[in-house]
């Protein structure tokens, strides 16, 4: 030991050190965690829904698909708004698929979105594209 170390206060040596930082700092972090997972946790999934040439799409029905042990089943459906735009509000999956259909514009492939927590907020990162051939 260095003459430093005898020259501290007690109770910086008892509290700065690594059995007292190393813990505080996990329940730091973990408290972080679920503070955020706490004010993030509505079920909203949000996206954007445009044709093959990137115009956005009107009035697709969107699906929400969630994961249930072996399969994905139908959740909820909405349409899109005049921007292309659509929101669920009632997910309650961390496994979900995201699908979109219009008659005479086309379908989309399922796009699959693994979240970090059960009814996660997120927004789809890509719009889901209308074409004939899906």
């Amino acid at each position: 030991m260095s003459d430093e170390d005898y020259d501290r206060p007690r109770w910086k040596k008892l509290l700065l050190n690594r059995f007292v930082l190393t813990p505080l700092v996990i329940v730091v972090i973990a408290g972080g965690w679920d503070l955020y997972a706490s004010t993030h946790d509505n079920g909203i999934v949000a996206g954007v829904v445009v044709d093959a040439s990137g115009k956005p799409v009107a009035g697709a029905d969107v699906t929400l698909w969630t994961f249930n042990f072996t399969t994905f089943s139908e959740a909820s459906q909405t349409k899109s708004g005049p921007d292309g735009q659509f929101t669920f509000t009632n997910n309650p999956s961390h496994h979900i698929q995201v699908s979109a259909t219009k008659p005479g514009v086309g379908a989309s492939a399922r796009v699959p979105l693994r979240l970090y927590f059960r009814a996660q907020d997120t927004t789809l990162a890509e719009p889901l594209v209308l074409s004939s051939g899906a």
